[in-house]
């Protein structure tokens, strides 16, 4: 295998002894698709780059990305990053007043936004519109087009703020060096050579799911098959007609897909062969159907965050094979400890890791403890098990975790056990008020198309096959179940909705 390309700014990842012709993008926002190939995105990330500097900004200022997937979007993002600047990709499904906190917050200085999230950018900070004609500046007139030296980035510079999702209060801005994420990159390309590999990105960019994988892609001198958005009928028909070779993707977003059986079943998805799936937990029974469906694919649990970067786990050393449900051995140069509820060394309590892909810390958030810890390990807040073989299984989230009688309950745990019923598809559990228990849980869950299955049968199936105060006390059989705009399961709305339902039931008693 060919020498790992030295990286040393995170916006300049084109190899320049790479074929300059080769197809960078396919990118499917529109109809006919857009096609660009590298020495296209290396000449608009350029003039990106060199109008950025003739705006007056000063290194280190803050430029924010408003829009929905695009190629525009990855070639500012790297102009930005290129230039000595930060990128601050926001994500467009906030709230209006969500947004425009994200955006003060960073101090970003410029917007650049598509059209239909222009209105929700704010007023009072310049926006360049991709599309034009919005009332925003002119992508197109803004370029200044020629060659552009990216500048060398300091120790820890800035390179990105990803805002995290903010379930639990005002999102936080993850701030990212740019040695943190050529790292990742770097890492995961010495696994193999990926130039020939076309790369499915739908996932939104604004989330670290997406983002790495194109950075990866982009460095490799592979292609991204890039969509605008998720839906099935989209993500079926691009992986037929583009022959992608490699997928990423948040396991609701696989669920829905193989539960389109129709479509699913008239899709020719011969030319998968990797499938890397990440950011929330996989269920036995939908790796028993992906294998099914794909099954000359490499299929990868992976486990990543936000603050640690994407890159935790990998292969056993000794070449054991990965269990199903498993996120892998410890990477060889990332450290990891659990520790239990006693705060001693455990096999089963809280990830605590330590990388070169940390964050440098949140930005503008003194009210907000560092879960960096003084010898450079990060609290990830992620509970995990490791069997005998060194293996680590996701339990689930302390945020997510509540308590029943004074029982912990991680809803990941439950949702599984759920799922190795033969008829459920999906599950999600969350909690509701009780007057006796505190909380108690109560499930969502997708079956069978002609299943027979209803609440009686599922929760005597949970009794028999869990602790009993893990059972739902009420089960609702839905459709599809909601994704946030991260792709992960909406709990939040969940438990709206849970509340809501027994509201109902309590008043008509």
């Amino acid at each position: 295998m060919a020498a790992i390309p030295s990286f040393s700014n995170l916006g300049a990842l084109t190899s320049l002894k790479g074929d300059p012709d080769k197809i960078a993008i396919f990118d499917l926002g529109t109809s006919p698709e857009r096609r660009f190939s590298y020495r296209d995105f290396e000449t608009q990330a350029n003039a990106v780059a060199r109008a950025l500097g003739a705006r007056g900004l000063v290194r280190g200022d803050r430029v924010a990305i408003l829009s929905s997937n695009r190629f525009e979007y990855l070639t500012t993002v790297h102009g930005i990053m290129r230039a000595g600047f930060v990128a601050v990709p926001v994500n467009f499904k906030f709230p209006p007043a969500t947004i425009d906190y994200i955006v003060h917050d960073s101090g970003a200085r410029l917007v650049f936004c598509d059209a239909p999230r222009s209105n929700n950018a704010p007023k009072d900070v310049p926006r360049i519109g991709f599309d034009g004609g919005d009332g925003s500046e002119d992508f197109a007139a803004f370029l200044k087009t020629g060659p552009f030296t990216p500048i060398i980035p300091a120790d820890r510079e800035p390179a990105m703020f990803l805002y995290t999702s903010g379930s639990t209060g005002r999102p936080k801005g993850v701030v990212l060096s740019h040695q943190s994420h050529i790292w990742v990159v770097e890492q995961r390309m010495s696994a193999q050579d990926m130039s020939q590999h076309r790369f499915l990105v739908a996932a939104p960019l604004y989330h670290m799911n997406a983002l790495a994988m194109s950075q990866l892609a982009h460095a490799a001198h592979a292609t991204i098959v890039l969509l605008p958005q998720f839906t099935t009928q989209l993500y079926l028909k691009a992986i037929e007609n583009y022959r992608c070779t490699w997928l990423t993707a948040v396991p609701p977003m696989i669920a829905m897909m193989l539960n389109d059986k129709e479509r699913f079943a008239a899709t020719d998805l011969s030319s998968v062969g990797y499938l890397r799936m990440g950011s929330a937990p996989v269920s036995q029974s939908l790796m028993d159907a992906i294998h099914h469906a794909l099954p000359r694919a490499a299929v990868t649990n992976a486990y990543g965050t936000t603050e640690g970067g994407p890159v935790v786990f990998g292969p056993h050393p000794k070449g054991l094979p990965q269990p199903d449900l498993s996120v892998g051995y410890p990477h060889p140069k990332v450290q990891v400890r659990l520790i239990g509820e006693d705060g001693k060394p455990s096999n089963t309590g809280v990830l605590e890791m330590k990388s070169p892909a940390i964050m440098n810390g949140y930005h503008n958030r003194p009210d907000v403890p560092s879960p960096i810890k003084s010898d450079g390990f990060y609290v990830t807040g992620d509970v995990f098990r490791r069997d005998e073989n060194g293996f680590h299984f996701f339990v689930g989230r302390t945020d997510d975790m509540f308590v029943s009688g004074g029982e912990n309950i991680f809803p990941g745990e439950v949702e599984k056990m759920l799922e190795t019923h033969p008829d459920v598809i999906q599950a999600c559990v969350v909690p509701v008020d009780d007057d006796i228990k505190g909380t108690k849980p109560v499930a969502f869950v997708v079956k069978r198309e002609g299943s027979d299955l209803d609440e009686a049968k599922l929760k005597a199936f949970a009794l028999a096959n869990a602790p009993a105060y893990q059972h739902p006390r009420s089960i609702w059989f839905v459709d599809s179940l909601p994704l946030a705009s991260t792709n992960k399961l909406d709990r939040k709305t969940l438990r709206g909705m849970a509340a809501e339902r027994l509201g109902r039931t309590a008043a008509s008693a």
